[in-house]
């Protein structure tokens, strides 16, 4: 598994990684899809501290044990809730970071988290502090290096212009162009990375995504009618060859452009696991095939979240 260095960080993270949110509150489920992935070649794990209300943190925590020092865990901090509790409250403080980061550390089993990231963020939050916990975390050692998983433009290009920060995580797909038209670039100019989440974009782009289309796609996706993703995920199945599984050029669209350090996908069973491994068996993406996916796809601008 080829590795991307994250940021200017010492951290290097595996093209494609696995996004634990959707592993199941099963301990033995999870942990056999986090041992295929690893024994894949898979050395970075993304997990919150909101996520099943602490219990997915849990769960990766106990999974990793004896195999820690050879993996980048990424968890998520600025969602204040109660164990147990459906509820939680968005909370950026200073405060709220530097006792996060304890609570997180117990449950993964781990005395360091390797990329801690803050869990969304508006303009109106008091950044200046959130950028000082996190520069006191890695001051004292419970950090390694920190991020924000953003779709904000507005608020990533704060953080771009006043924090450390070496990553971004945001949704990116062949379907959510979005990040392309502001944030990549601005990224790559400063030596920041994007982690892409939802590279499959609900599972509509993956192997099954006709399917999966006419499941999830009744009210459209984006500025994407439900017939124009028909039409659509049936255009992306033609793709498929014995180079690349559908899948597979999926998580190589996203990995083109050099600002983006590793497609993080979900899974919630082995086969997903599976589908998205096809993509160590396939052939690199030409600038013809890129080019192509462009035409048949649009981009697409952020009129929200501003």
């Amino acid at each position: 598994m080829k590795k991307r260095q994250l940021g200017n960080s010492d951290l290097y993270v595996s093209e494609i990684s696995l996004g634990c949110m959707s592993l199941g509150t099963d301990k033995e489920d999870a942990k056999s899809m986090i041992d295929r992935a690893l024994d894949a070649g898979i050395n970075y794990l993304d997990t919150a501290d909101l996520y099943d209300f602490g219990k997915n943190e849990q769960i990766v925590g106990e999974a990793i044990q004896g195999r820690r020092e050879d993996l980048v865990i990424g968890t998520k901090v600025g969602n204040n809730f109660t164990p147990g509790e459906e509820s939680w409250t968005w909370d950026p403080s200073k405060e709220h970071i530097k006792s996060g980061v304890k609570d997180s550390l117990h449950r993964l089993g781990t005395d360091y988290i390797d990329l801690y990231q803050l869990h969304g963020g508006t303009i109106e939050d008091p950044i200046d502090k959130s950028i000082e916990a996190f520069e006191e975390l890695k001051s004292e050692g419970y950090i390694r290096e920190y991020g924000i998983s953003s779709i904000r433009p507005n608020v990533i290009r704060e953080y771009v212009d006043r924090s450390n920060i070496v990553s971004v995580m945001s949704q990116y797909n062949a379907l959510d162009r979005r990040p392309e038209e502001e944030v990549l670039d601005l990224l790559h100019d400063h030596n920041i990375s994007l982690l892409a989440r939802g590279p499959l974009a609900k599972g509509m782009l993956s192997s099954k995504g006709s399917g999966v289309a006419r499941q999830k796609a009744d009210n459209g996706f984006l500025s994407y009618s439900h017939e124009e993703m028909l039409d659509l995920t049936k255009k992306w199945q033609e793709f498929s060859s014995e180079e690349r599984t559908p899948t597979a050029l999926a998580l190589q669209y996203v990995l083109h452009h050099p600002a983006v350090a590793s497609a993080v996908f979900g899974a919630s069973s082995l086969e997903q696991i599976e589908d998205n491994l096809t993509f160590l068996n396939s052939t690199e993406l030409t600038e013809q095939t890129y080019n192509r996916i462009q035409s048949l796809t649009r981009a697409v601008t952020y009129d929200k979240h501003r």
